[in-house]
Order: structure tokens, then C-alpha cells, then sequence
């Protein structure tokens, strides 16, 4: 069977969860970058990675790969790819792209010189001048990075953070794919509870108990690849088929989503019963500021206000202040997982992390703050320095 070069791409800081999950499906990884991951599969690749992937924004197929410093070589390098065997005669073909630290930094040319040749190449194979496009489209994305461009094949259509069960979102909502990565970093277990007291749309709830109960997060929408002729309808028959049969609906996992917006709380309750999921999510309004020890082993996971986000910074910290007086004193044997951008967040909780990984969420950098064990009776802030001591505690990443 014929093997295909693919790149999933991501938000930073998730591409080591996005090459597990390849791992996981049995494709081989390649080679990683800020980003993207790059791996080798067959077809069946296309339907299975769109379909279960979940921290991944976008499945391509790499085309080609070439150096090019000049136009000529960008026009000669993606002429000599086969688009035959990707595009009909009738198909349309549009492309965009970028370039980082690369002589050709000019998008827009770049668009009209990748265009030209692969209309230049059609031309030769079809016997036609002029491309209607007007039947199945094949999204075309080139990536230049330090001079080497990548000319891809976009197989999602639609980005995979559009699960389908968010038809509407909560003000500044938190993208599916890295609630999913939150989720998987926090560990959720059968006998722990997940819950997000920040729950908004109810994105972490929803995404927790898609994995708690091995739901292929694809397994209710559609992909533009979907359309491809080349691609045989058994291909995504049999990717459905192994999604629907890997369902463990017997789960004994229990997530919680509150909010002290009962609009929030009402929208979580709509997109929970969309996914599927109702039966494993209890939904309920509470102020965050109120929680306390249920009896129950909990993992809070969140991503609480901040600035950038909703409200203005002020109000954001003062928040912050107040909740590490709620939430501290339950780790152990309690875990956090709190998200924010703001850099100043263990000052303001009054409690330094075990550890704190970078992330982004779209183009805002964030910080998740991990709290799973006692760090002592020793004082966590240097009013001297005015910083945390961070010997012996697990590094940004």
C-alpha cells in the first residue's frame, strides 16, 4: 500500500500529546517542529487521524518538499509535484500559506507563483486552459520555514477543534483541542472526579468524558477529504466502524462543570447532551470561590478569567487572590490544574506550583499551574526577591 508524509499541526506546546496520540494510532512520527508533527502512514491515515485525533488542529499531506530562495525555485519545485493524482480536472485548488525566516516573505506572491505552477502542471496533464474549479475543493497550504518550503494537502476542512457540539460558545471560550490537552495532562482515572468550576461552555467536561469513555472526538462531523475521488468510501467506512465499536460507554468516570452564570450552566448542559455525553457530566451553578472538600478524590482542571480573556486584569488577580484561599489548602489530597496567562499567578494564589508548563492558547501564552503535592512549611514567596524559589520544582516547559 502506498505510504503518505503527513503533518498534523497544533498549538504550541501540545505537539508531544498530538505525537502520542500518532504513536497510539500506529503511524510512525517523523520528525517534530513548533507546531506540527510529521509522520508516515497509508491512507487509511487521512480518515483514522481526522477522526481521533484530538489536541491536533489540522491533518495534511506533505506534496513536496524543497529548498527555494527564489520564486523560480518555489514555481519549479511545486510544478514538479503530481497534483494529478489529488486534483480533477474540475476541482478547485486555492492556496494560502506562510514563511518565517525565509527570503520569500512575500505571501501574497508566493499564493500567485504556487497557483501558476500547478495550474501550469494541469494544464500539461489534462490538455485544458482554462480550470473551472467549480467541483470538489482541495485546500492547498505551503509552509517556508529558514528557506525549505512544504506544500500541503489540507485533509480536516474544517479546523478539528470543531467537534460539532458547540454550536453555540460562552464569551471567550476555550478551544476543544487544548481542553482535551488538559484533561490528558491532569490524568484523569475512573475513581477521581474532574471537575471545572470556570466551566463556560462546558468545553473540559465534555472533552474529559470523551476520553474517559474513548469517544473518537471526530466521530460526529465531516472532513473535506472526505469528497477526495482518490480516496475509496471504504476508507472512512472502516475508520467510523473502528471508532463506534472502540465506544466504552460503561465507564464509571464522573465529571463535574459549574459556573456562577446560570446562561453558562444552561450552554453546558445543551452542548453536553449534543456530544453525547449527559450521562456522564453532572452540570450545576456554584461560585468557584465556595467549593470545599466533597469527600470525594477530585482533580479541579480550569481555565479561570483573566485579562486578556474576560474582564480587565485587576479583576482577574484579585480573583486569583481569592481563590488560592478557597483551593490551597485541598491540595493533597486534591489536584489542580488552573490555566491563566498571567505570569504572576502563584504570587497572587500564595502558592508556588510543583510545576508550571507553557501553552498557548490561539496566540495568548499561558501557563498551566500544576498543584498535586504538599511543597512543605516552608514560606512558597520571597518577599525579598519577589519571586518564588524554584529549587527543586519542576521546570517551565
Amino acid at each position: 500500500m502506498e505510504m503518505f508524509k503527513y503533518a498534523a499541526t497544533c498549538l504550541f506546546g501540545l505537539e508531544r500529546l498530538v505525537g502520542e496520540e500518532i504513536d497510539a494510532l500506529g503511524y510512525k512520527r517523523l520528525e517534530t517542529i513548533d507546531g506540527r508533527v510529521y509522520f508516515e502512514g497509508d491512507i487509511t491515515a487521512i480518515a483514522r487521524c481526522n477522526i481521533w485525533l484530538r489536541c491536533a488542529e489540522r491533518v495534511f499531506i506533505v506534496a513536496g518538499e524543497y529548498t527555494a530562495t527564489t520564486f523560480t525555485e518555489l514555481f519549479d519545485g511545486t510544478k514538479a509535484i503530481p497534483w494529478e493524482k489529488f486534483i480533477g480536472e474540475k476541482d478547485a485548488f486555492p492556496n494560502s500559506g506562510h514563511s518565517i525566516k525565509s527570503q520569500l516573505a512575500s505571501i501574497p506572491d508566493c499564493q500567485s507563483i504556487v497557483k501558476k505552477a500547478m495550474v501550469e502542471r494541469l494544464k500539461s496533464v489534462y490538455g485544458i486552459d482554462w480550470f473551472e474549479e467549480n467541483e470538489t475543493k482541495v485546500k492547498i497550504e505551503f509552509f517556508i520555514l529558514n528557506d525549505k518550503a512544504t506544500v500541503m494537502i489540507d485533509t480536516s476542512g474544517e479546523p478539528l477543534f470543531k467537534r460539532g457540539y458547540r454550536e453555540k460558545a460562552a464569551e471567550a471560550p476555550l478551544r476543544e483541542t487544548l481542553a482535551a490537552a488538559l484533561v490528558k495532562l491532569s490524568r484523569p482515572r475512573e475513581n477521581v472526579i474532574t471537575w471545572d468550576p470556570f466551566c463556560g461552555s462546558g468545553t473540559i467536561a465534555i472533552e474529559a468524558a470523551l476520553i474517559m469513555t474513548n469517544t473518537a472526538p471526530g466521530i460526529r462531523r465531516r472532513f473535506s477529504s472526505e469528497h477526495f475521488r482518490w480516496i475509496p468510501k471504504k476508507v472512512w467506512k472502516d475508520a467510523r466502524d473502528e471508532a463506534a465499536n472502540a465506544i466504552t460507554p460503561d465507564t464509571t468516570f464522573k465529571a463535574w462543570a459549574s459556573d456562577i452564570d446560570p446562561d453558562c450552566v444552561k450552554l453546558a448542559k445543551e452542548n453536553a447532551k449534543r456530544a453525547g455525553m449527559e450521562n456522564y457530566i453532572k452540570i450545576f451553578q456554584k461560585d468557584a470561590l465556595t467549593i470545599f472538600d466533597n469527600g470525594e478524590r477530585t482533580t479541579i482542571v480550569c481555565n479561570p478569567p483573566y485579562g486578556e480573556r474576560l474582564g480587565s486584569i485587576r479583576e482577574a488577580r484579585e480573583l486569583y487572590k481569592k481563590l488560592g484561599k478557597t483551593l490551597s489548602g485541598l491540595v493533597p489530597p486534591w489536584q489542580m490544574y488552573l490555566l491563566t496567562s498571567e505570569e504572576e499567578f502563584e504570587r497572587l494564589y500564595g502558592k508556588r506550583a510543583n510545576k508550571a508548563r507553557k501553552l498557548y492558547n490561539g496566540m495568548i501564552k499561558c501557563y498551566l499551574y500544576q498543584y498535586f503535592k504538599d511543597m512543605g512549611d516552608k514560606k512558597p514567596f520571597d518577599k525579598d526577591k519577589k519571586t518564588f524559589n524554584n529549587k527543586n520544582r519542576g521546570e517551565r516547559k
